[in-house]
Formats: C-alpha cells, structure tokens, sequence
C-alpha cells in the first residue's frame, strides 16, 4: 500500500461518494471566501448610484448569496447539507476600476466544514452582479473566486499563510 494521498470523496474502486462524517464531533466552523466582478467605471457607478436598470444590484445580490449559501447541499451533489448559524455577503465597488469584491462568510457547529456554503454564496453573488448589469454592458466579468480562509474542524488554514 502506497501513502500517496487519495481524494475523500472517491471509494477504493473510483467511484463517487459522500463522505461519513458521522464520527466526527461537531465544532464551530467558519470560511470566508470572495469573487470579484469586473465591469466598466461607468457601469459600477450606475450600480453605485443605484441606477441599473434591474434595480438595486447590491441588495438583490446579497441576497442570492445568502440564499445560495442555505442551498448548497441542492447544488453540489456531495455536500453534506449544514444548519448554518449565519452567513454574510459583503459588496464593495471600486468606482476607478469598476470591479466588485464580493465576500461570503459562512458559519456552523457541526461535523464537516463551510468552505463550499461559502464559496457557493460568493459565486451566486457575482453571478446576480452579471446578470443585473449584462443589459448596460456585454463584456463583464467574473474572476478570481477563491476561498481566503477556514476554521474550525482539522486544520485552519489562510490564503498566504499556507
């Protein structure tokens, strides 16, 4: 038997699985993860403004993410389905260069961590940032959606910190 590490969600013969995670105790858990949205100056100032035409881009898309981070289990065939204690979308918009920065908090006590709740509500959040803004402009987009830090379970673990 070789140690080469193996993923968690493979059985020994390849085969898609849910983890057990049964055995493990519930501790408080926490991630932050972000997406940026880049978009025209002109464009995060109509957003800014509150003048889009799809209405208030900020707000709806706060939402969607808070909403998607409760539906993440819906979303993505493997996770396990978490009772989130809170969950946070910030939007920030830097009016030079027209990107949006989007951070998605998620928090719980359970078995297994929030990274994907996360990084689920991060993702649906620019999704509803592109969508709002498509009809001013065409050439928008999404990028760098990551995970910045976790808590809680096994390991902690920070982007740079590594």
């Amino acid at each position: 038997m070789t140690d080469e590490p193996r993923l968690s969600h493979l059985d020994e013969r390849g085969r898609a699985r849910m983890v057990d995670v049964g055995g493990k105790p519930p501790t408080q858990r926490r991630a932050l993860a972000e997406a940026r949205v880049r978009m025209k100056p002109a464009t995060a100032e109509l957003v800014a403004a509150g003048r889009a035409p799809k209405g208030d881009v900020l707000a709806t898309a706060r939402i969607a993410g808070i909403q998607a981070a409760k539906r993440t289990a819906e979303l993505i065939p493997l996770c396990h389905p978490l009772p989130l204690t809170f969950v946070d979308v910030d939007l920030s918009l830097d009016l030079e260069t027209g990107a949006a920065t989007i951070r998605a908090e998620a928090r719980t006590s359970a078995q297994t961590g929030v990274e994907m709740e996360a990084l689920t509500a991060a993702s649906v959040a620019a999704l509803t940032v592109y969508d709002m803004v498509k009809g001013v402009e065409r050439g928008v987009e999404i990028e760098a959606v990551r995970l910045l830090e976790k808590a809680g379970g096994r390991h902690d673990w920070r982007r740079g910190g590594d």
